[in-house]
């Protein structure tokens, strides 16, 4: 087989784990990680890979649940199943083995509680998710609590509390952020949910409408983080006052969705919401690197 053919292949593996969404999950919870009371390099390597490996299991997964609706819309019909680069069976298959190896992994590293906590977000994506989706335009809504599970995953196998505030508020920044990052999405690409079949906010509400919505939504993300404080997430005064800066930076760019048409303004505030979250993930896990939770 050429060499080109093998990166074609591999292409395509990397297309349906949606390597950068896991890579995504990975790192926040590492940031629950290095929030959490003790920190071993080794544990916290073993643990961003098991979170990758069942993130991309469960990408894999949905990919197979939805084929059929990737093959009708014009941002996913070039994925792997739709174009038949992979067959649905050998999808499911990988994404079996990438979700019981991530399982196996968390449940001798980090514990049975930690590993149910992964399993747990499968079931919430795969299952409770994928299913609102076909039944409700807000499915985004209960679907954020996928993204305040890989924090919590972390802090968990760091030895932390569940139910300890300071995870909360931390993996209340996640669920807040992840809402306006999907619908803004949705700005630009929700006919083509609709002409798939799936309910969208845009045969909802109005496109300014959406936009209002999503304002506050960043807002809220935005204001979430400097509050941390308040919680006991953060401590160290350094990181307190470096927490506001980038609040203050995404609520200004996100005037542009009511000042500018907001198709226009979204592909650029969607990078911007990225941004801020990895911000504040690294400011996160440098104040569990440089002052440890007792």
């Amino acid at each position: 087989m050429r060499f080109s053919q093998l990166m074609k292949i591999l292409q395509s593996y990397l297309t349906l784990c949606r390597v950068n969404i896991a890579l995504f999950a990975a790192c926040s919870a590492a940031t629950g990680f290095f929030l959490g009371p003790w920190h071993q390099p080794v544990d916290v390597l073993v643990l961003t890979i098991a979170v990758f490996l069942i993130a991309c299991g469960a990408s894999a997964m949905n990919q197979v649940q939805e084929r059929g609706l990737d093959a009708k819309m014009e941002r996913t019909r070039l994925r792997p199943l739709p174009t038949h680069a992979i067959t649905p069976p050998r999808a499911l298959s990988t994404s079996v083995v990438l979700i019981a190896s991530g399982f196996l992994a968390l449940m001798f590293s980090a514990g049975p509680v930690a590993a149910s906590l992964g399993l747990s977000a499968v079931l919430w994506y795969n299952v409770l998710y994928t299913y609102l989706k076909r039944r409700t335009a807000f499915a985004s809504v209960p679907g954020a609590v996928v993204g305040m599970i890989p924090p919590a995953l972390g802090w968990i196998a760091a030895g932390g509390d569940l139910l300890d505030m300071r995870l909360v508020a931390g993996c209340f920044v996640f669920f807040l952020w992840q809402v306006p990052h999907f619908w803004l999405l949705l700005l630009n690409h929700g006919e083509e949910y609709e002409k798939a079949g799936l309910p969208s906010l845009t045969g909802v509400l109005s496109t300014k409408q959406i936009a209002r919505i999503i304002f506050v939504w960043i807002c809220a993300a935005a204001t979430a983080g400097p509050l941390l404080p308040l919680f006991g997430t953060v401590r160290s005064p350094l990181i307190c006052f470096s927490l506001i800066p980038p609040a203050a930076w995404l609520v200004w760019k996100a005037r542009t969705l009511l000042t500018r048409h907001p198709v226009f303004s979204a592909p650029a505030l969607f990078r911007s919401i990225n941004a801020y979250i990895f911000l504040v993930m690294s400011l996160l896990s440098l104040e569990g690197i440089l002052f440890r939770a007792p």
